[in-house]
């Protein structure tokens, strides 16, 4: 399998610099990963960087944790496609599911998806699947597959608990054929990806990418 392609080679630390934004690239380039997911900041530098290749540029809106004003994601959002984002990964807030308040999160989406419709975007909603219940996965399938959004995305990477095949397979199972899924968070070896690709996961979000496709090669080679 060409796993290169269904990763979103990642850097979101917050000590992220240039000359990381540059190395991350250059991967990208040399490896033909599917995006480049980088730091708000680092879109306009990503793109100069990566030009006309086949690999993405997505950025990260209302970020790690997804409590910020609808406003504040509007404006982000704003100002990433301005830069040159291709895919945005949203957090969407998290406050909202444990006040069981599906009212302001269908606020929220509506408010995202027609500006991202509207440029003709790809939109990842980040769900942060490891600190929810099931019953309140199950009700994100049911509110952002209504919306049509492009991808549900499991986690940011910065809650205690990542990426499941379980969360992925209980996506898979309440979400409409045409809603994509992408894993992310603890993502570190081919062995895993794959596990999460079977369940259901069409893109992966990871730093170790680049271990993860010379772990894929080694497994082709030796079968």
């Amino acid at each position: 399998m060409n796993i290169n392609r269904y990763i979103d080679h990642t850097i979101l630390k917050p000590t992220t610099t240039l000359d990381d934004i540059k190395t991350l690239c250059m991967q990208c380039v040399e490896f033909d990963f599917a995006a480049a997911c980088v730091p708000p900041l680092y879109v306009k530098l990503a793109k100069q960087f990566l030009g006309a290749t086949n690999t993405k540029i997505a950025t990260v809106i209302g970020f790690p944790f997804g409590y910020s004003a609808i406003e504040a994601k509007v404006a982000e959002t704003v100002l990433a496609i301005v830069d040159g984002a291709d895919e945005l990964d949203v957090v969407i807030n998290i406050c909202a599911i444990k006040n069981n308040d599906w009212e302001y999160l269908e606020k929220e989406i509506a408010h995202l998806l027609y500006i991202i419709r509207e440029k003709k975007k790809v939109i990842k909603v980040i769900i942060e699947s490891g600190i929810l219940l099931e019953d309140e996965i199950v009700k994100c399938c049911q509110l952002y597959g209504r919306y049509g959004v492009d991808f549900m995305k499991t986690s940011t990477g910065y809650a205690e608990k990542g990426a499941t095949v379980a969360a992925v397979k209980l996506m898979r199972e309440n979400l409409p054929a045409n809603i994509q899924i992408k894993a992310s968070g603890g993502i570190r070896t081919f062995t895993f990806a794959k596990e999460l690709i079977d369940a259901g996961a069409t893109r992966i979000g990871a730093s170790a990418s680049v271990g993860i496709v010379n772990e894929s090669k080694a497994a082709e080679a030796s079968s």
